[in-house]
């Protein structure tokens, strides 16, 4: 199974790929615990998540307030326009630590 959520260190940055709900939270585990771990504000790419559930907002959620408590941040970036919707809904740009670049504009 291909890993749909990964981290890369340098610079830290996880990306969340296809389609992201609660079947595939286990799967994201291991990424976000490295996640976790950064010693810098952690980019959240999501240009390439085509769906995701409020499950995987969660998780973003406890990984910015786990780097809040280190004194990082997260950034979203990339959503595309229904992904920036339920990240509006959600209320992740409203919480600390949080930067949300809005959607990325609808293909013409």
């Amino acid at each position: 199974m291909r890993t749909i959520v990964d981290f890369d260190e340098q610079p830290p940055t996880l990306r969340c790929r296809g389609d992201e709900n609660r079947s595939t939270q286990g799967c994201r585990r291991r990424a976000l615990t490295r996640a976790i771990r950064a010693q810098d504000d952690v980019v959240v790419d999501l240009s390439e998540l085509s769906f995701a559930d409020t499950s995987l907002m969660l998780d973003l959620a406890m990984l910015a307030r786990r780097l809040r408590a280190q004194g990082c941040a997260i950034l979203l970036q990339g959503a595309q326009p229904q992904i920036g919707t339920l990240i509006e809904l959600v209320g992740l740009p409203r919480l600390p630590g949080v930067r949300f670049d809005g959607a990325a504009p609808a293909p013409a």
